[in-house]
């Protein structure tokens, strides 16, 4: 994974805008670790291959970033980005890592399932 590009983001984001895309979202603050450190409190969020249609998307802030996507319902949004898979081209995958360098919440966008 590289450091985020925000303008490279911004034209991935907007290529995907106005068409079905699968989403993949999660975040976590240490609930697989509690057990190391019974002081965290745990909490995390998780889904996956659900189809949504955007019609705007941004990239935002300084690093870590955050990614807020407009739906004719609502808003999904991601923060605490800083890192992106350049090696995949089809799907958009972006990730904020900790200064241990462990994943806190990362965002996917496809035009195919995970």
């Amino acid at each position: 994974m590289e450091p985020i590009q925000p303008q490279d983001i911004q034209n991935r984001i907007s290529e995907l805008a106005d068409q079905d895309v699968y989403v993949h979202l999660e975040l976590t603050t240490g609930a697989y670790a509690q057990h190391l450190d019974s002081t965290r409190h745990p909490a995390s969020a998780f889904i996956s291959n659900a189809v949504i249609r955007y019609t705007q998307g941004s990239i935002s802030a300084t690093s870590p970033y955050r990614v807020g996507l407009k739906t004719t319902q609502g808003w999904i949004y991601a923060e605490g980005l800083t890192h992106v898979d350049e090696q995949d081209k089809d799907r958009l995958i972006l990730a904020g890592h900790d200064t241990q360098g462990k994943l806190v919440v990362a965002l996917q966008l496809s035009r195919e399932m995970f």
